[in-house]
């Protein structure tokens, strides 16, 4: 996924490739429901099913190539979106779409946001999720880097950071380093302006 000459279309697979393993890993011991199957030779086998229900929000735009693999990982869900960009001088988030519920009554968030970079993007839309009464938070990142989880850990301790790697550094204008590039350049192609 780093190599700068993988196409949006290998790094679309990649990036779902990677989203399943992080899921799979986030959500290993989540809890199932025993039932009953019927099967093409025996009714009633035993079998088991995930009961929990999820809110599932990507950060847009780059969030979306990791949605369908945890999509397929967790099937009860609902998939709400939210849209940020990136003031250039601050460094700091801009929300441009809010699509999360007004109450979310204790359900649990699965939160994909592929670079964990500044922690800016993350602490902001965790404290949104927690406004509405987001149950326990889960965020999956493709790539993190160590001073965006110690933001991220400072302002909101309570929430889980399943990452792929885990780079030391961001350069002068927020990358993480070695990092891969713009996300959503890489699995879309550059805004055209």
């Amino acid at each position: 996924m780093r190599d700068r000459s993988t196409s949006n279309a290998d790094f679309l697979r990649l990036a779902s490739e990677v989203s399943r393993f992080l899921a799979y890993e986030a959500f290993r011991d989540l809890p199932v429901v025993e039932t009953t199957v019927d099967t093409p030779v025996t009714a009633g086998a035993p079998a088991v099913r995930i009961d929990t229900s999820f809110v599932i929000v990507p950060i847009l735009r780059a969030g979306l190539g990791m949605i369908p693999a945890v999509q397929e990982f967790l099937p009860r869900h609902r998939v709400c979106l939210v849209g940020l960009r990136r003031n250039e001088e601050t460094l700091q988030p801009d929300v441009y779409l809010d699509g999360l519920p007004d109450d979310l009554e204790g359900t649990p968030v699965v939160l994909c946001d592929p670079m964990l970079a500044t922690g800016g993007s993350l602490t902001l839309v965790i404290s949104m999720l927690k406004g509405r009464g987001a149950g326990a938070i889960t965020a999956l990142c493709l790539i993190a880097s160590q001073p965006g989880v110690a933001v991220v850990r400072e302002a909101h301790p309570d929430v889980r950071i399943v990452a792929a790697a885990l780079d030391d550094e961001l350069n002068d204008v927020g990358y993480i380093t070695p990092g891969l590039g713009d996300a959503g350049d890489r699995l879309f192609g550059p805004p055209v302006r």
